[in-house]
């Protein structure tokens, strides 16, 4: 079973990931920001981490940057609604980042089960 770590500040957010992953068959792990994703990375890598950009404490682009340093094989999809400038300011910063593709919320669930498969299968 493939591991997916979900990082999001917003805890609707990641139970509603987590519902619907799971639902697909996935193993799931969660994290409310950055931090404390980077770390259950380190611990404990996942088959694909599904990251939010804007979040407190540590975000989602200083997040790509430090598991794609630490981890050239990691794969990311971020994920942002994109505060007051909007996702399109931010969702191209994280692809040149690293990030294997990006979402916009609200998140449209085709999409990313699409995204998610095409991600894991490259």
């Amino acid at each position: 079973m493939k591991k997916i770590l979900v990082i999001d500040d917003e805890s609707p957010i990641r139970k509603l990931l987590q519902d619907v992953l799971m639902s697909w068959g996935y193993e799931i792990v969660l994290a409310g920001n950055g931090k404390e994703g980077v770390r259950l990375y380190r611990d404990s890598p996942a088959d694909l981490v599904i990251t939010d950009l804007l979040m407190p404490e540590q975000d989602g682009v200083e997040t790509i940057v430090q598991l794609c340093d630490r981890f050239p094989d990691v794969k990311i999809i971020a994920m942002s609604g994109g505060g007051q400038i909007g996702p399109d300011s931010y969702l191209p910063i994280a692809e040149t980042l690293g990030a294997k593709g990006t979402l916009q919320k609200p998140i449209d669930l085709k999409m990313l089960r699409e995204m998610v498969t095409h991600v894991l299968s490259n």
